[in-house]
This record gives structure tokens, C-alpha cells and sequence, in this order.
């Protein structure tokens, strides 16, 4: 893939494991947060490299030519607020938040579901950009270059527009996934979703954290 500009909406753990993944392909990255000078975000900056930028969430939208959302989702709608809508408009937005409800405790529940869902929401929020549902169904530390022993897992992406969910498709295959399995429109979303839940349940049941989908056929 072109060395591009890619901005981060989010620095958890999320935001930093996909921000070292794209600066690790030759890409520049400007992470966004409400404390840009923070100690653990300029840290981040200085292990990752001189591609590596810490920025508002207004500027980091602003640079990037493609935006990645990494923020908790209670967090999601003001930090898109924070950056400006017309920030996305034209732009690839790679929507890797889960709709997650802890006021419960642990497992969480979805806070959304069956007829609306986190990424049909993020699409209404920025209605002229083109969001695609990704990275939203396995844990942070195997998003990039993930290694298991019955081979590499699939990731499931959803999306209206078809020449950015092909976009999506080259930064996976970039980052160490086979071809995406496309369900379609945004609202594939309402799938994607509870395979987070899934995912996080299977996780409580056997303390590991070590696990993907595969699509077997």
C-alpha cells in the first residue's frame, strides 16, 4: 500500500497497537487525544519513531488522509464532535469500536443491537465519510501480524462503500490477514458487534485472551 497519512481517533491500547502497525509500513501517523502532550502518548511517539506524531483529535482527522476511530465508545460521538464532522468528509474511516455497556461489571453487554449498531451510528455522525466496520472482533495485541497455531484468523468488515472496504482489505493483507469477509453495508455492523461479546465471553470463560474467528470452508 502508498505511504499514507493516517490519523488515530483514540490512544489506548487500540489506537497505539494499529498506530505502530501502520508506522511500521512506511506510513506517517498522527494519534489524536484530549492530552496530546501526556506522558504516556509521548512515549508512544518517541518508541515508535519519527513517522509517529501526537496531535488534537481535531488535528489528528485533519491529517489524515484515512481516520481510524480506537476510542471507548462512550468516548466515540465527542471526540467526532471534537474533531469536526467535515474532518471525514471524502476519507476512508476504519471504525474499530465496540458499542460496549460495563455498568453492569464484567462480561460487558452491547449497548446497541438488532435494528441500529455502532457503525451505522459512526456513519450518521460523519455522513460524508466512508466508514467500514474492522478490527472490532479479536483483541489488541493481535490486530497486527497476528499468529496462531492453526494459522492466520479471518476479520469480517462492513461497509457502504465498496472502494474503501478495498482499501481495508489492502491494510489487512498488510497487516498479516487474509482477504476480509465482506458483509456488505454498514449495517453488517449489528453482526460484527455481538462477535465482540462473543469473543470477550469465550475470554472470561477461559482466561485467555489468545483467540480469533476463522471461516472454514
Amino acid at each position: 500500500m502508498t505511504p499514507t497519512k493516517i490519523g488515530i481517533l483514540g490512544t489506548g491500547d487500540v489506537g497505539r497497537i494499529l498506530g505502530a502497525g501502520f508506522v511500521s509500513r512506511g506510513h506517517e501517523v498522527k494519534i489524536g487525544s484530549r492530552e496530546p502532550e501526556g506522558d504516556k502518548i509521548q512515549k508512544w511517539v518517541k518508541e515508535t519513531g519519527a513517522r509517529a506524531s501526537a496531535g488534537t483529535f481535531a488535528e489528528a482527522a485533519t491529517f489524515g488522509e484515512i481516520v481510524v476511530l480506537a476510542t471507548l465508545w462512550s468516548g466515540t460521538q465527542n471526540a467526532i464532535r471534537l474533531a469536526g464532522p467535515d474532518a471525514f468528509a471524502g476519507k476512508l474511516v476504519i471504525d474499530a469500536t465496540n458499542p460496549l455497556d460495563f455498568s453492569h461489571g464484567m462480561p460487558p453487554r452491547l449497548a446497541l443491537g438488532h435494528t441500529d449498531s455502532g457503525g451505522e451510528q459512526v456513519q450518521r455522525w460523519v455522513p460524508k465519510g466512508h466508514v467500514v466496520k474492522a478490527f472490532n472482533i479479536v483483541g489488541s495485541p493481535h490486530m497486527v501480524d497476528p499468529k496462531f497455531p492453526g494459522g492466520p484468523p479471518d476479520m469480517w468488515i462492513a461497509g457502504n462503500d465498496e472502494g474503501a472496504k478495498k482499501k481495508v482489505g489492502e491494510i489487512l493483507r498488510d497487516f498479516g490477514w487474509p482477504d476480509p469477509i465482506d458483509t456488505g453495508g454498514i449495517e453488517g455492523a449489528r453482526l460484527l458487534e455481538p462477535m465482540c461479546i462473543l469473543w470477550v465471553l469465550y475470554g472470561a470463560r477461559t482466561n485467555t485472551w489468545n483467540h480469533a474467528f476463522r471461516l472454514c470452508t
